[in-house]
């Protein structure tokens, strides 16, 4: 049986080449995930190592509250204990350091770097003058507060050189320095494609910290002694409270398991697209095993005959599936491994901070690929093999095994609904449950299977509909109906690989347009300021920009909001919440919100507004007394005013920044609200950022600005997943030219006979051509069909925490995606439609 599955292969080569095709492009995802993930978790943890390379131990301040109790007060790390360190057995050296935030400008006044890759720290030089972790390579070490150096990959890129003035910014208002040194370095950021400007000490204490206060303290072994060692002659040194020591290895291999975590996300989202991609190769699969198994009829009957079991049946065809599936795997691991390496190089091209490093190609990832390529083909083979057995012998006297019963089709037809039923209810109930994620994941899941079952049913009717179309084309159009209602099982699993892809694609649509035009709306019925300046890269601003601002004629309001920790209640009963600070005086002049108890009123003393959702969690309402402990642990008691409907832009406890700055160690603002004299113009935009010096770090936002970079993130994840499922999509295609071509070498008698009766070739065509056009179509139309009704059941549970959610349908796209499904049918009929009109209807009709 072994033989016979073997011949079969062979036989079949080009049959069987769309099902290869199929399993090789799934597992070349689930591969080159693998590889790609493993990459970049090797860079990152390589890059780390290197960073603790010189760490053996390192004193911390310690993680949590302080231990005074006060909520925004922050352990220091101070001289005193940087001596004792440095003096305790065992150790060699003791550095201490201070980093933060800096944004660095390019020649032509452009922000270097992005996001929280640009940072800044000091240079801490030994006896000799030198800070080993930075070694010069031009030029000398910063001295003073004028003065910085720089790493060269920075550097070199922007086109600076030692005696250079260069326009930085730390927490918003613009610094030139004069760049004295530019240095090398293993620091994972800077190996990552980051920058790092280092000030001396006393000035990056300032910037950073404040004066005499440090981040971190690293301490160097002495030859002999080992990191535990010299961890427990540091403990006896560290205060009682507020500092905590750990091991170098301890920090890395942390910092080895963050990395892993942060990468699982990224690894399971992107197996999961590779899941639905095998999940749609299982359709062709399936179908390319039935058809070969109804062409082979005589064959197995015959097999059966002359003394095969039903199990050695099912093992031939079971042999030939795991033939096929054992190629497609090795050949998709080879383009996974050449995936992974493009998904690097493409981080890489654009502008990623990755560190550098081999390309790993794992044990598990080569196992994982080949069980994954071969079992999934022989499940899916599974069924047709398990049908092939019980053809009996007799059916070897007729050309074709009898069709699925009425019965049959009965069962299969009211599990469909059953399971269809169950799903939807359940996605239903879920529109109403306050976390219903994991019913509706499930929902959606069983209707998808129930509709898959239900789609011989379907498709009668449905295709019926395309019948006064297809009239216009004549015989050729009336051939291709009957042709795809012959076999609705087969014309059902051909059309489902499309519609898998097609409703996520559409339910993915639905939800990213619908949360857009809710943030749209948000901006633009909460905001009445004109524009909204904050740190482009979302980290704290000076205050020093709000009164820059303030001094501006043009500028008719203005709130800096505020954000500072504090305790709220007695006791054990009291909970850690930020208390937001604004301007009393502008704020109803800068914000439109709507109040469910009280007002806005005078925002001022100890009034404060509270969000409904956190009044309704505290209990809260208006005139209700909060006891209050500030950052600097004052206590003091805040009365609620006013409770409004918060959304993602203001939320949480509002005070007076008058009430609050007193109590706030280092205030910070997370962006400022302006109101100009006349409205959002060029002009406005143009005086506000000159004033603040033409700094790249600052982003200047008017009300479509801010809507927009809220909804960048929905975008930026809509996009990659349109190139995620185009593989879904692909895969769906492949499927449609392997039916279409085994229908043709299927139906080649039935193709002469048409050919000598007087179709011609073109008519040959068109019929091939408008069966996949039809076939495909009605794949296309239950796909938008069920991405509408998803994308509208998860706007539900979405509506809950986005007030301003709104529905939205997009026509276009969704006319585009029909299109698209008409050009796949279209595109997949080329070949087929070639092939059958080039059959010679001689040697067609004497064809078994």
């Amino acid at each position: 049986m072994f033989r016979t599955a073997l011949r079969n292969v062979l036989a079949h080569k080009a049959r069987l080449l769309m099902t290869v095709l199929a399993v090789m492009l799934g597992v070349a995802f689930v591969s080159g995930t693998l590889v790609f993930t493993s990459t970049i978790s090797d860079a990152f943890q390589n890059s780390s190592q290197k960073g603790y390379a010189n760490v053996d131990v390192a004193i911390e301040p310690t993680r949590g509250e302080h231990p005074t109790g006060k909520p925004g007060a922050v352990p220091r790390l101070d001289q005193k204990l940087l001596d004792a360190a440095g003096r305790v057995p065992g150790a060699a050296s003791a550095t201490a350091t201070v980093s933060g935030f800096t944004a660095i400008a390019d020649k032509k006044g452009e922000l270097i770097g992005n996001g929280f890759s640009t940072l800044g720290g000091n240079y801490f030089p030994g006896k000799d003058g030198k800070d080993a972790r930075y070694p010069l390579r031009d030029g000398a070490a910063p001295k003073g507060p004028r003065e910085f150096a720089l790493d060269a990959g920075t550097a070199d890129k922007a086109g600076y050189k030692v005696g250079d003035t260069v326009r930085i910014s730390v927490d918003g208002p613009v610094r030139e320095q004069q760049l004295t040194g530019i240095y090398t370095t293993d620091d994972g950021t800077v190996a990552a494609g980051g920058s790092l400007a280092l000030f001396d000490t006393a000035t990056a204490q300032k910037l950073f910290a404040t004066p005499g206060a440090f981040s971190e303290i690293d301490v160097k072994a002495a030859p002999g002694t080992s990191q535990a060692a010299l961890k427990a002659a540091i403990d006896k040194v560290l205060p009682k409270d507020g500092a905590e020591a750990t091991t170098g290895k301890e920090l890395a291999d942390d910092q080895a398991e963050s990395i892993a975590q942060s990468m699982d996300g990224m690894k399971t989202g992107l197996l999961a697209f590779a899941g639905i991609a095998l999940f749609v190769g299982i359709f062709i699969i399936a179908n390319t095993f039935t058809m070969l198994v109804a062409q082979r009829t005589k064959e197995l009957a015959l097999l059966r005959a002359v003394g095969a079991s039903r199990r050695q049946v099912t093992r031939s065809v079971l042999i030939e599936a795991f033939l096929v599936g054992a190629v497609a795997a090795i050949a998709g691991l080879a383009a996974g491994i050449g995936i992974g390496a493009g998904l690097r190089a493409l981080m890489s091209t654009m502008g990623a901070t990755v560190p550098d490093g081999p390309l790993v190609i794992s044990l598990s990832t080569v196992l994982t690929s080949l069980v994954v390529g071969i079992v999934v083909t022989v499940l899916a083979a599974w069924l047709p093999g398990r049908r092939a057995a019980k053809i009996p012998p007799v059916a070897a006297m007729n050309s074709v095994h009898a069709a699925a019963t009425t019965k049959s089709l009965v069962v299969r037809n009211t599990i469909g609904a059953l399971i269809a039923g169950a799903g939807a209810a359940a996605v239903l109930v879920a529109t109403g449950m306050d976390d219903g994620k994991a019913m509706m994941g499930g929902g959606a899941v069983l209707l998808l299977i129930g509709v898959f079952i239900l789609t011989p049913l379907l498709s009668r009717p449905l295709i019926a509909l395309a019948a006064p179309v297809l009239r216009a084309f004549g015989i050729s159009g009336k051939l291709a109906r009957q042709n795809a209602l012959r076999n609705p099982r087969r014309t059902a699993a051909t059309a489902s690989a499309l519609m898998v892809g097609l409703t996520l694609i559409t339910g993915m649509t639905v939800i990213a347009g619908s949360v857009q035009k809710g943030i749209d709306k948000m901006a633009t019925d909460a905001l009445k300021a004109d524009y909204v300046v904050s740190m482009a890269t979302r980290t704290p601003l000076s205050p020093d920009v709000a009164k820059k601002l303030d001094g501006l004629a043009e500028v008719t309001a203005i709130s800096p909001l505020r954000n500072s920790p504090s305790r709220i209640g007695t006791g054990s009963g009291a909970t850690t919440e930020y208390l937001t600070g604004v301007n009393g005086k502008d704020f109803g002049k800068l914000t439109r919100l709507d109040f469910t108890q009280g007002s806005l009123g005078d925002l001022r003393g100890g009034a404060a507004l509270v969000d409904e959702a956190t009044a309704k969690e505290k209990g809260w309402r208006v005139g209700s007394r909060l006891p209050v402990t500030y950052e600097d642990g004052k206590k003091d008691a805040l009365r609620v005013s006013g409770v409004y409907q918060g959304n993602e832009m203001i939320r949480g406890i509002l005070l007076d920044n008058a009430t609050l700055a007193p109590h706030q160690r280092h205030a910070t603002d997370m962006q400022v609200m302006v109101k100009t004299k006349d409205g959002a113009t060029d002009t406005a935009k143009d005086s506000l950022v000159k004033a603040l010096g033409k700094n790249p770090a600052i982003s200047v936002s008017d009300k479509k600005d801010v809507s927009d970079g809220i909804a960048q993130m929905f975008s930026l994840m809509l996009n990659m997943l349109y190139g995620l499922l185009a593989m879904a999509v692909i895969v769906a295609v492949l499927g449609v030219i392997n039916t279409l071509a085994m229908s043709v070498f299927e139906r080649q008698q039935e193709i002469g006979m048409l050919r000598a009766i007087g179709l011609d070739r073109r008519g040959i065509k068109r019929m091939v051509r408008l069966e996949s056009l039809v076939i495909s179509l009605f794949g296309g139309v239950l796909g938008v069909g069920l991405g509408v009704f998803f994308g509208w059941a998860a706007g539900e549970l979405i509506s809950g925490s986005l007030a301003t959610y709104e529905l939205v349908l997009p026509w276009d796209r969704m006319a585009l995606f029909l299109g698209l499904a008409a050009v796949v049918g279209i595109l997949a009929a080329l070949w087929p439609a070639r092939r059958a009109a080039k059959l010679n209807m001689l040697a067609a009709i004497k064809a078994e």
